[in-house]
């Protein structure tokens, strides 16, 4: 084929050059849409997927347990020494509140190995990018860390120095709701929750 530049070269040479260069910039323009388009779905399936499964499960179930040891602790509180179990009951109630102050769901949640394994592909790939999107992710997990710790603050009077040695499991909120459940017959207060 002769350089669309030669000054001999004819009408449908140039045509032909303009729409092998307008084929190739069309498909290609696709190509990264069509990706594009690919992995938001991909990510959108992915969150639904583990806001259904984990997120919505697990901070449902702190949440109402957080909920209801600050009610038993409100209770306790306008009954005085008039409550079921006595001074055992409040120090019961005051540590499971305490205990649940230092759970962070960062720390209960299972790992995602899949979203840890497309971090670090992505890292390799293209380092500066993701530098800047994953110091956004860490700031707003601080800043999250930092409205839990404000709440365990304002809910907690008693802080267990032994709790910021271990970090709580999922098993240990589960023995959390069990303790919970066990203060609330204690108190004679009927509660269901399964």
């Amino acid at each position: 084929m002769d350089s669309p530049w030669d000054e001999e070269a004819g009408p449908d040479i140039l045509r032909e050059s303009e729409w092998t260069k307008l084929s190739t910039e069309f498909t290609t323009t696709g190509y990264r849409e069509g990706i594009t388009a690919g992995k938001e779905s991909a990510l959108q399936q992915g969150f639904d997927v583990g806001f259904a499964t984990v997120g919505a499960p697990i901070g449902r179930e702190v949440g109402i347990l957080r909920g209801m040891i600050s009610a038993l602790l409100a209770s306790i509180s306008l009954n005085g020494k008039n409550i079921p179990g006595g001074e055992s009951t409040l120090i019961e109630a005051r540590s499971i509140a305490s205990q649940l102050s230092n759970v962070r769901f960062s720390e209960i949640a299972p790992r995602d190995l899949e979203a840890e394994a497309h971090t670090r592909e992505h890292l390799e790939m293209d380092e500066d990018d993701t530098e800047i999107q994953e110091n956004d992710e860490l700031l707003q997990k601080r800043r999250m860390e930092g409205l839990e710790d404000m709440l365990a603050e304002l809910s907690s009077e008693v802080r267990s120095h032994s709790s910021e040695q271990h970090k709580p499991t999922l098993e240990d909120v589960h023995m959390l709701k069990q303790r919970t459940l066990s203060l609330c017959t204690t108190m004679r207060l009927n509660i269901c929750w399964s």
